[in-house]
C-alpha cells in the first residue's frame, strides 16, 4: 500500500463519513450503509473509530468532495477529536483526496483504499498477497496526482540524447507499470499450480460445491458446520480471504468438494475482482453454487443482488445449478421465522439454515444431493482423430477413464454424467 495508516505509539484515531448520494445508490438506506462502512474499518487491527456520520450531498464538489461550509465544519470536529485517518465510504478521486488531505492535515481513504487495506492485512497466501500487490498497484497507478510543481520539471539531461526526459508522474507510473508486469509473471506461476492442482481433481471428478455470499453471511461458519473444518469464522467483514476446499462425503456415500471462496461486498474494487479471478475461477468450475444470505440482515435482497452482479461479471453461466441457502434463521423472531420457513418449503432452490445451531443443515446436505444426484454412466467411445476439439472437452471434464489409440482414432472409456453426455452431443 502507498502509505502506512498505523501509528506505533497509539491506535490511529479514525472518523468515517458516509457521503448521502441518492443519485448513486438509491436502493441502500443510508444509516445501513454507514454501519456497514463503521464494520470494515472495525475489520482493521491498531484503529481506533473517534466518530461516524452521514453527510448528505446533494451534489459532489469537483475539487473537494464537500462544499466549503461543511469541509470546514469537518475540520473542527477532525481537529478536536485529534483524528489522524478519515475514510470515506464512497469513491474520491485522486484530486479530491490530494486536496482534502491538505485542507484537514490528515491522511484518506475512500472505500476501495480500505477494502485493498483489509485485503493486505487478511492474506495469507503466496497467490493472495500477489493479488492484492497487483489490485493496490492498478488503483495506485490512477491517483499519481502531484501537488508540488517541482515533480513535475523535465529531467533527464538536456534533451540532446533520448529526448526531453520524462515527468517524475510518467516515471512512477512506468515503475508501477514494471512491477505489475513483475507480479503477473509471479502470479501466472501460482495460477498454473492451481490449474494443475485442479486438472488432478477433474480426473477423480468430485462434483465441486462452491460457497459464495455477501460478507458476514456466515459462509465460513456453515463451511465449518458442514466439513468439521476450522476455518477462522468471526463477525468481522473479510474474515477469511483465501480459499479453502474440503472433502464432504454425502449420506448416500458420494464424495463432493465443497468450496469456501472471499465474500463479496457492494462497490467491490474491480482491480480486486480483476485480481482474485484466478482464486474465484473455482466458482466457475463449480457443478453447483451455494449463495449463503444473512436472511436476517435488513438488505439482505440489496446484497443477494450485489453478489449476484459480482457473479455475472465473473462470467459464471446461467444453466449452472444454484442454492439459496437462508443462513442466520436463528437471529429472527418466531413469527418471522415462521413466514419464512413456510416460504423455504415451496421454494426446491432455497434452503433455510442456521450455522450457529445446525438448523436446516440435514435438509441442506439432502438438497445438494438431490442437485448433484445424477447417476454415473460408464461407456466406451470411439473418436476419430478429426474430432480434436471434442476430444479436448472431453479431457478438460475429466470423463475420460481409460485411452487407446487406434488407426483411425481414439478409443476412449468414458465416466459421465447425462448432462455431460448431452453438452457432448451439442458441440
Amino acid at each position: 500500500m502507498s502509505d502506512p495508516i498505523h501509528s506505533k505509539d497509539r491506535p490511529t484515531r479514525v472518523w468515517v463519513l458516509h457521503p448521502d448520494l441518492k443519485a448513486v445508490d438509491a436502493r441502500r438506506e443510508p444509516e445501513l450503509r454507514l454501519a456497514e462502512a463503521v464494520s470494515l474499518a472495525a475489520a482493521l487491527p491498531d484503529l481506533q473509530i473517534m466518530g461516524h456520520e452521514i453527510v448528505r450531498l446533494p451534489k459532489p464538489h469537483a475539487g473537494h468532495l464537500f462544499g466549503t461550509g461543511k469541509m470546514a465544519e469537518l475540520k473542527e470536529r477532525l481537529q478536536a477529536a485529534e483524528v489522524d485517518l478519515v475514510l470515506v465510504d464512497g469513491p474520491v478521486s485522486p484530486i479530491q483526496q490530494r486536496n482534502l488531505e491538505k485542507e484537514w492535515g490528515v491522511k484518506l481513504l475512500d472505500r476501495t483504499g480500505l477494502i485493498l487495506e483489509i485485503f493486505a492485512d487478511r492474506a495469507r497466501t503466496r497467490e493472495g498477497v500477489l493479488q492484492v500487490e497487483l489490485a493496490a498497484l492498478s488503483y495506485q497507478r490512477t491517483r499519481l496526482v502531484r501537488a508540488w510543481t517541482h515533480l513535475e520539471r523535465q529531467r533527464g539531461g538536456f534533451g540532446f540524447v533520448g529526448g526531453p526526459g520524462e515527468t517524475q508522474i510518467e516515471a512512477d507510473r512506468r515503475a508501477i507499470d514494471d512491477q505489475v508486469i513483475r507480479l503477473k509473471r509471479q502470479l501466472a506461476k501460482v495460477v498454473k499450480t492451481r490449474e494443475l492442482h485442479r486438472a488432478a481433481r477433474r480426473k477423480v471428478p468430485f462434483p465441486i460445491v462452491a460457497l459464495v455470499g455477501y460478507t458476514n453471511a456466515g459462509k465460513s461458519s456453515l463451511f465449518n458446520r458442514m466439513t468439521g473444518a476450522e476455518v477462522l469464522a468471526k463477525d468481522m467483514l473479510f474474515a477469511t480471504l483465501d480459499p479453502t476446499m474440503r472433502g464432504l462425503v454425502l449420506p448416500s456415500g458420494r464424495r463432493i468438494i465443497l468450496s469456501d471462496t472471499v465474500g463479496f461486498i457492494s462497490d467491490l474494487p474491480h482491480e480486486l475482482v480483476a485480481a482474485f479471478r484466478a482464486t474465484l475461477e473455482e466458482v466457475l468450475e463449480a457443478d453447483l453454487i451455494l449463495h449463503v444470505r444473512d436472511i436476517s440482515h435488513p438488505e439482505t435482497e440489496e446484497q443477494a443482488e450485489d453478489v449476484g452482479e459480482i457473479l455475472e461479471f465473473l462470467g459464471v453461466a446461467e444453466d449452472v445449478a444454484l442454492i439459496e441457502v437462508w443462513n442466520k434463521i436463528d437471529a429472527l423472531s418466531e413469527a418471522v421465522r415462521a413466514g419464512l420457513l413456510a416460504q423455504d418449503a415451496r421454494r426446491a432452490d432455497v434452503q433455510a439454515v442456521s450455522a450457529l445451531s445446525g438448523e436446516g443443515i440435514g435438509a441442506l446436505v439432502a438438497a445438494i444431493e438431490a442437485r448433484l444426484g445424477e447417476d454415473w454412466i460408464e461407456e466406451d467411445l470411439d473418436l476419430p482423430f478429426t474430432a480434436g476439439k471434442a476430444h479436448a472437452w472431453l479431457h478438460a471434464q475429466g470423463v475420460i477413464r481409460n485411452e487407446l489409440q487406434g488407426e483411425a482414432g481414439w478409443q476412449l472409456r468414458l465416466r459421465w454424467t447425462e448432462a455431460q453426455k448431452a453438452k457432448f452431443s451439442a458441440l
